[in-house]
């Protein structure tokens, strides 16, 4: 043995925990169970010593003794709890603690037809269960402020992008209403994984269950579940709830991220559509000119950062084994916890954001005039009211687009007679060609369920908003 190896071994020590393991594994694992999990715990303590008197598996006076140390064991300044060696995680100090005020063979009882398995699960999905509350609410507060901008922008005409090109004219109100139909979807599978989520697989014990006759069905009631995990096992083994709570999260941050995105463009100065209220932009540190938006950038990446942590939940479960595994519990919940509470600050920053901009209405229709996007009404028109085959109708139209971007000119600075000559066989009205120049004239016309029409997108807001 090498004098390295030797020395190693010396100062790491032969028994468990060595000093690495203690330093590198049990300390960090520690520190996270007090910061997350430190109320469910006793919540969870709680309950089981209650449900144990009521089966007459504790006496009621056992039961009041332990309460109460529970109680005055909650109290403490967990900040005071600190990890030591003699005990392995949080869960044996907390039963030390415990047996301090009331002794230790009284002190075990409360966990008679409890695992560490059970209670863990039921931890995680107590904490978890309340991260998604806050997210959903969160959430509907941001889908409340971008209807309420909506609602502002039924008439404010603006270009639509397809490919990242100017498509076809739509209004804000249109576009926003998109936004939040998307974040409302969002919000639904959060509540579907909080559904999941909330369901008790206290009893399960290690996981085949108990001996002891307790009463599953009433953990459910004292916990807040909805419901029960029937098979024991499945209520050790399963991770769904875990990836379902995860995806929620990606899905939630990874449309959030397009959109802020498309908001970061139109807040560009070679856009500027958006201006982000001065509470939420800073000033360069050299070029006082410069107005950054720098809360939709934080968020952008905070939600980037947060669909990850999403990921890195379902990589860690991917390829494990169907059973009580270290992979689903200490090292994973964090990611979990840290994902939700980055989630958080994107809603309630983008809120803010959404609630207190301005949004440019001339220069947006202005802009709905350009780059000829209203060129599909054309083809609309000849294949509507002049008897021309929509396929001809649409490369007349393109013809047209050619000839004008070979002037260099917008449809509106062309005079009819021109765009006639070029037609060839058909000869436009003067008021039909002065409407299909017309953004505005091309908004009010998409009047078919779910289009850009004023009328169309109050009624989709009414219906929103009740």
């Amino acid at each position: 043995m090498t004098a390295w190896r030797k020395e190693f071994i010396l100062s790491d020590g032969e028994s468990f925990p060595g000093k690495t393991y203690a330093d590198m594994l049990l300390r960090p694992v520690f520190d996270e169970q007090r910061e997350y999990l430190f109320d469910a715990m006793f919540e969870v303590h709680a309950a089981h010593t209650k449900m144990l008197a009521e089966q007459k598996i504790l006496s009621q006076v056992e039961a009041e003794k332990i309460l109460g140390a529970v109680r005055k064991v909650e109290q403490m300044d967990r900040n005071a709890l600190t990890y030591s060696a003699d005990y392995e995680d949080l869960f044996f100090l907390v039963e030390s603690k415990i047996g301090e005020l009331i002794g230790d063979e009284l002190a075990g009882k409360m966990h008679i037809a409890k695992s560490r398995n059970d209670m863990g699960e039921a931890m995680y999905r107590i904490v978890l269960r309340q991260y998604l509350e806050e997210t959903i609410e969160n959430a509907e507060n941001l889908a409340k402020a971008i209807l309420a901008q909506a609602e502002e922008h039924v008439d404010t005409v603006m270009p639509a992008h397809t490919h990242t090109q100017p498509a076809q004219p739509t209004t804000f109100g249109h576009y926003l209403v998109a936004i939040y139909d998307n974040i409302s979807r969002d919000i639904e599978r959060l509540r579907v994984a909080r559904r999941t989520v909330n369901r008790s697989p206290m009893g399960a014990a290690a996981i085949t269950t108990t001996g002891f006759p307790i009463s599953r069905e009433r953990m459910v009631e004292l916990l807040g579940f909805d419901g029960l995990i029937e098979n024991s096992y499945d209520a050790i083994a399963t991770g769904d709830y875990l990836i379902e709570a995860a995806q929620s999260l990606i899905s939630l941050m990874t449309n959030m991220g397009r959109w802020i995105q498309e908001f970061l463009r139109m807040a560009s100065k070679e856009v500027g559509l958006l201006r982000v209220s001065d509470a939420y932009v800073q000033i360069s540190s050299i070029m006082p000119q410069k107005r950054n938006p720098v809360s939709m950038e934080h968020s952008r990446a905070l939600a980037s950062s947060a669909a990850s942590e999403g990921l890195a939940v379902i990589h860690m479960i991917h390829n494990t084994p169907y059973g009580d595994i270290n992979d689903t519990e200490d090292d994973l919940q964090p990611h979990l916890y840290q994902g939700f509470e980055k989630a958080n600050r994107v809603l309630r920053l983008m809120t803010a954001v959404v609630l207190t901009f301005e949004f440019d209405k001339a220069l947006a229709c202005q802009q709905a005039r350009e780059n000829m996007i209203t060129i599909t009404e054309l083809a609309d028109v000849l294949a509507r009211d002049y008897g021309v085959s929509f396929r001809r109708a649409h490369h007349k139209a393109s013809v047209i687009a050619r000839e004008a971007g070979k002037l260099g000119k917008e449809l509106y600075e062309i005079p009819l007679q021109t765009i006639n000559g070029w037609l060839g066989d058909v000869a436009l009205k003067e008021e039909d060609w002065n409407a299909i120049i017309d953004p505005v004239a091309f908004v009010k016309r998409r009047k078919i369920t779910g289009g850009p029409n004023p009328d169309i997108v109050r009624d989709m807001i009414t219906r929103r908003k009740n």
